[in-house]
């Protein structure tokens, strides 16, 4: 099994870390510092809470003066080689929680955007933006035309309305207008890393403004292959939810003149762990572009069920028949657990459901 990302943060990792401190600043006290965030807390802390843990502790360990620690830390913080390399969500951390002093503005600012290329600022903006809205976005936006790809994600990941794991920012998820001029500065980002953020940032906006991601969508699509990318993956959660104008965008009609047949499964009880194979085949007379998907009702825990949308493909189809095989595992994961009762299981043609069988899990 894969080491959990908190035991990342262990005493080799702190001792590294309170040397590169020491090293831009030698009154640093650095076995005090390493004892002081491993307290008897320490093995019972999360990532999140193992990260506060070591920024809480810098500032003790740290001078007072808020320009002073950020540049002893500015300094540490270049010992790094990359983002990986040193995983200081805690430097920014720093700024969110002792430099919202609107006298250290500046200061903050200019650390957020130098400490994102080591480890994202994307949590730290955001009290920043709660506080400080109007202020702030206009900072985001000026981060946008950077010519650092590590601070332009920056600007458009750090407003996401609904970044997971992070600090929610209710008025974006209620009016994401101010988000907007951010996402057009980006569309065509030459780098990926970037044109992902938007993607998830419109796919955020879409869970609550379904419509204005398809106006965003439709003006968008079909003038820059990065762009057209952008919005495909930005319609994600569109296209599952078989939203009609998203599959219009990229091409996929109702799909009334595609046959299904000889839908079914090779067993209707199967145990936890184990898989199952569905089947089917389609059938069409003329060309078409056919999207399948497939969509199991699990029974969760309680007795309900919830549904999760699983994507087969997306394929120019010339006329005639094609059969498919298909498999499911019912193992449990660490993002789903499975629970004894009755499932089904639907087959999805361009976003119209085809046919429902049953089957139950022991």
């Amino acid at each position: 099994m894969a080491d959990l990302l908190k035991n990342m943060y262990n005493k080799d990792y702190l001792e590294r870390l309170a040397t590169n401190i020491k090293a831009a600043h030698s009154p640093f006290e650095a076995e005090k510092f390493v004892a002081s965030v491993m307290d008897e807390t320490w093995d019972s802390l999360e990532l999140k809470g193992r990260m506060r843990q070591i920024t809480v502790n810098l500032h003790k360990f740290l001078p007072q003066d808020y320009p002073t620690a950020i540049g002893i830390i500015t300094e540490a913080i270049k010992s790094y080689t990359n983002w990986l390399d040193g995983f200081c969500l805690y430097f920014p951390d720093y700024v969110e929680l002792y430099g919202q002093d609107q006298h250290h503005w500046e200061i903050s600012m200019t650390a957020l955007a130098f400490f994102t290329q080591y480890a994202s600022g994307e949590f730290a903006v955001r009290p920043f933006i709660i506080n400080h809205e109007e202020k702030m976005m206009a900072q985001m936006r000026a981060w946008s035309k950077s010519e650092n790809p590590h601070v332009r994600r920056l600007s458009c990941e750090g407003c996401r309305p609904a970044l997971p794991w992070a600090q929610a920012l209710p008025k974006f998820k209620k009016d994401p207008t101010p988000v907007i001029p951010i996402l057009e500065t980006l569309k065509a980002d030459p780098d990926l890393y970037v044109r992902k953020s938007v993607a998830n940032n419109l796919n955020d906006i879409s869970k609550t403004h379904p419509q204005l991601v398809v106006e965003i969508a439709q003006k968008w699509y079909g003038k820059n292959p990065d762009t057209d990318w952008i919005v495909k993956h930005a319609c994600r959660t569109l296209l599952k939810k078989a939203n009609r104008d998203a599959l219009k965008i990229f091409g996929f009609g109702d799909g009334a003149w595609i046959d299904v047949a000889g839908f079914a499964i090779n067993k209707t009880t199967v145990k936890i762990g184990d898989e199952f194979e569905f089947s089917f085949e389609i059938c069409t007379n003329d060309a078409t572009k056919i999207r399948l998907e497939y969509a199991i009702d699990f029974a969760k825990a309680k007795g309900k069920q919830s549904r999760k949308v699983f994507q087969i493909s997306e394929q120019d189809f010339a006329p005639g028949k094609k059969a498919y095989v298909k498999t499911h595992s019912f193992a449990d994961l660490s993002t789903r657990k499975h629970y004894a009762g009755a499932h089904a299981i639907t087959l999805i043609v361009n976003g119209a459901e085809r046919g429902t069988l049953e089957f139950e899990i022991i």
